[in-house]
C-alpha cells in the first residue's frame, strides 16, 4: 500500500514539475514588421530635356487704316533646361529656359506670315506627390515673326510673356516625362508696313533627364 502511495506521489511531483516548466517557456515574440520603404526620390536639382507639340497662333494685323486677324498654326520642337529647389512640405520652386522652332505659316495671296524661332525663361512653382510634380510657370517669352512678299522678306523679334501649367512624372530616379499647356502673348511689333499683335496657345509633351 505504502509503495503504491509513494509511486503516486512521485508521479504527482513529476507532473507538477513538467507543468511548471511548460509555463516557463514563453512564446518567441513575432518579428517586428519591416519598416515601410521610404522613397528617396527628390525633384531637387538640375535637368535637361526635349519637347514637341502644336501651337495655335493668332495675329491681329493693322496697316493703312485697315485691320484683320491672321490665324495660323503648326508643329513645334525644342529643348529645355532648368533647376529645382525643394522648399519642404512637397513644395518645389525653380527656373527653366527653353529654345525651339515653330512651323507656323499662313499664306494670303503673295504674302506669307509665320513664326519660327522662339524661346522663354520662366519661374516655376509646383507641388510634388511622390514622383508626380504638378506645376504652374510664367515669365518672359520671345519669338521671331516673319513676313514675305514679292521681293520682300522681313524677320522681326517680338517680346512678351508666357504663362502655363503642366505635370512632370518621373519614370525612374533620372528620367521623367512631361505634359504642358502654355499661353504666349508676344506683344506687338511693326513687321514692314503691318503692325502685328501676336498671341499663341500651345500644348506639348516632353522627355527629361535629371542630374
Amino acid at each position: 500500500m505504502w509503495k503504491v502511495l509513494s509511486i503516486g506521489a512521485a508521479l504527482a511531483l513529476l507532473l507538477s514539475g513538467v507543468t511548471q516548466a511548460a509555463d516557463a517557456v514563453q512564446t518567441a515574440p513575432a518579428s517586428p514588421p519591416e519598416a515601410s520603404a521610404v522613397s528617396s526620390f527628390s525633384w531637387a536639382g538640375g535637368y535637361v530635356g526635349l519637347h514637341a507639340g502644336y501651337g495655335w497662333g493668332e495675329g491681329d494685323a493693322a496697316a493703312g487704316g485697315a485691320s484683320g486677324t491672321i490665324d495660323f498654326d503648326g508643329g513645334r520642337f525644342g529643348g529645355f533646361a532648368g533647376y529645382n529647389v525643394d522648399l519642404g512640405s512637397s513644395v518645389i520652386v525653380g527656373i527653366e529656359g527653353d529654345l525651339g522652332y515653330d512651323w507656323n505659316e499662313r499664306e494670303d495671296g503673295t504674302e506669307t506670315f509665320g513664326s519660327n524661332i522662339h524661346g522663354a525663361v520662366r519661374g516655376r512653382v509646383g507641388y510634388a506627390v511622390d514622383r508626380a510634380l504638378v506645376y504652374a510657370a510664367g515669365g518672359w517669352a520671345a519669338t521671331q515673326f516673319s513676313y514675305d512678299d514679292t521681293g520682300v522678306s522681313i524677320d522681326e523679334t517680338m517680346n512678351g510673356w508666357t504663362v502655363g501649367a503642366g505635370v512632370d512624372y518621373a519614370i525612374n530616379d533620372r528620367i521623367f516625362v512631361r505634359a504642358e499647356y502654355r499661353y504666349n502673348d508676344y506683344g506687338n511689333a511693326d513687321v514692314g508696313a503691318v503692325n502685328i499683335d501676336f498671341t499663341q496657345h500651345v500644348v506639348q509633351a516632353g522627355l527629361g533627364l535629371k542630374f
